[in-house]
């Protein structure tokens, strides 16, 4: 449903979940932005962001990282306009409080539509911050993250990419809603128990008893790319 309320369709996006963590499975330390990657690994994300209709982040994301998720290359925005799409993919958040800044990065570059998710009781407040600069949808009572695919889904979202945080990633993947799983290795170790760890506590499909489909290691510098097929749907390069 457009600008309402959440409703039921049959199917949801291809799901990607993307992340890169410290040896010991942390997002980052206290500083801004700690960098888990390398150029190249940057690159390689450029492309999937590219492949995708729509990017989301959790709101901590878009207030902590002030991320800008567009496509940063010149040539495959242009494949994309070619394609008849825009130059970088649809934003999407999640916010309970609607503590976001509508200055942020996430509503004021790169000239697409962005959507804000919220439950219901919050939608005035949503509308009345946000609403100049987003699309807000209510979520129903609580947000729901199958709920939240299968309105993307009729939104026309094919092939969604999840960039965190943890928050977000723990939704997902304990919902099992995670397609493709792409998880990049820094080679150090973060050892600060307060930084915001992969994903928290939960009850996840893939367990000692169900063990992850590894579909592919690749080494890009001195991070490796870990792939895991996590559904039936996992598509192949």
């Amino acid at each position: 449903m457009r600008a309402g309320r959440v409703g039921r369709i049959s199917d949801r996006p291809y799901t990607l979940l993307s992340c890169s963590v410290s040896l010991d499975g942390y997002l980052g330390d206290q500083s801004p932005r700690l960098a888990l990657s390398n150029e190249a690994d940057f690159d390689r994300v450029d492309e999937v962001r590219a492949s995708c209709d729509a990017i989301m982040v959790g709101a901590a994301t878009v207030r902590i990282d002030n991320p800008r998720l567009l496509v940063r290359s010149q040539a495959r925005r242009d494949r994309r306009t070619a394609s008849g799409l825009a130059p970088s993919p649809m934003k999407i958040t999640v916010t309970d409080r609607v503590d976001l800044d509508p200055r942020s990065n996430f509503f004021t570059t790169g000239g697409v539509e962005k959507l804000v998710y919220t439950p219901s009781p919050r939608v005035a407040d949503a509308r009345a911050r946000l609403g100049p600069v987003a699309t807000i949808v209510d979520g129903g009572r609580r947000v729901q993250m199958r709920l939240l695919g299968e309105d993307l889904a009729d939104r026309g979202i094919e092939r969604l990419v999840v960039e965190g945080g943890g928050i977000v990633h723990t939704q997902f993947l304990a919902d099992d809603l995670v397609d493709e799983l792409q998880l990049v290795v820094a080679p150090f170790f973060v050892g600060d128990s307060s930084a915001p760890r992969f994903v928290s506590d939960g009850r996840f499909p893939w367990n000692a008893e169900r063990r992850a489909t590894l579909a592919e290691v690749r080494q890009i510098g001195d991070v490796v790319l870990l792939r895991y097929a996590l559904s039936p749907r996992f598509q192949e390069d």
